[in-house]
């Protein structure tokens, strides 16, 4: 079952070290029965101050750009349709993705650490975790919004139906690594952390054809520390992924204390359905997901736009 109090407990017991040298997140809802939930203290050291904010860090008032707006939405008539057959207000059209990527990835060294993207756009990106309920309900409902996602997937969640996430990902969402097993992280030695990304790595480059990119550890769990920093270098992925909102079941938790969002947060969800929802479906919950971020006016965005890959 889902309940906010477990990311809150999580946040209380990592904390959010908004001045640490490493980029730190949030953790993220435990589902009982996957035992799945990312979450996050992020590790390892933070991005470029110049192009992505420590995670769990707010540039000052200062130094704060005014916002983008987005453009108040006019969908074509199919795609008001499309919204109207899923019951949802459309969203604000997301704007062209930025020809300077706010995020740089480096192809050795350290990987940085975020939980938001820097950017005027109003915009946010959306997370999905794990892999546990395959509702082939959802990906109707994504074909027909479009709705850009990316895809934290878990190998042994996964592997009984790795099809699954082959038309999500035919829609231009990519697939990224959340370990073998779910692994907490901080909990194992260095060896066992490696196995759980590189085989990881390995299998879903095998069943989606390329290599991913990023890595979001569970629970956000040991993010921050060194060991973990260096086993992600040794697998492959450029960067280890966190949040600043996490959907629930109606609603999200915000880590800011006003509850609200802003433009470039990494907000996370999980692939869950009735059983840990409260008898809610998995496009229930997603479609309350969009209806809270439409009602503060933002757009969805593809997280990986504004990430530039390491060069050749």
């Amino acid at each position: 079952m889902l309940d906010g109090s477990w990311e809150r407990g999580a946040v209380e017991r990592y904390g959010r070290g908004r001045t640490r040298t490493y980029a730190v997140g949030a953790l993220a809802l435990l589902a009982a029965a996957t035992g799945c939930g990312s979450g996050g203290t992020g590790a390892g050291p933070a991005a470029t101050a110049a192009t992505t904010p420590a995670a769990g860090q707010r540039p000052s008032a200062a130094a704060s750009p005014t916002p983008t707006a987005t453009p108040a939405a006019v969908p074509a008539a199919g795609d008001a349709a499309a919204w109207a057959k899923w019951n949802l207000k459309p969203l604000p059209p997301a704007p062209p993705a930025p020809a300077d990527k706010p995020v740089k990835l480096e192809r050795t060294g350290p990987v940085p650490v975020f939980s938001e993207v820097k950017t005027t756009d109003k915009v946010v990106f959306v997370t999905i975790d794990d892999g546990a309920e395959k509702d082939p309900k959802f990906v109707e409902m994504l074909t027909d919004l479009k709705v850009p996602v990316s895809m934290f997937l878990t190998r042994d969640i996964v592997k009984d139906n790795y099809g699954y996430f082959k038309p999500l990902q035919a829609l231009g969402n990519h697939i990224h690594n959340h370990t073998v097993d779910h692994a907490q992280m901080s909990k194992v030695a260095p060896e066992k952390q490696k196995s759980e990304i590189c085989d990881a790595q390995s299998a879903l480059t095998q069943q989606y054809g390329t290599a991913p990119l990023l890595f979001r550890p569970p629970y956000g769990d040991g993010a921050n520390t060194p060991a973990l920093n260096t086993s992600v270098q040794q697998c492959g992925p450029r960067a280890i992924v966190l949040w600043r909102e996490s959907m629930q079941i109606h609603d999200m938790q915000y880590q800011a204390a006003d509850k609200k969002l802003r433009p470039g947060d990494i907000v996370l969800a999980h692939f869950r359905g009735p059983k840990d929802l409260k008898g809610e479906t998995m496009t229930q919950m997603f479609g309350e997901l969009l209806a809270r971020i439409q009602e503060q006016g933002f757009a969805v965005a593809r997280l990986e736009d504004y990430i530039r890959p390491p060069a050749g």
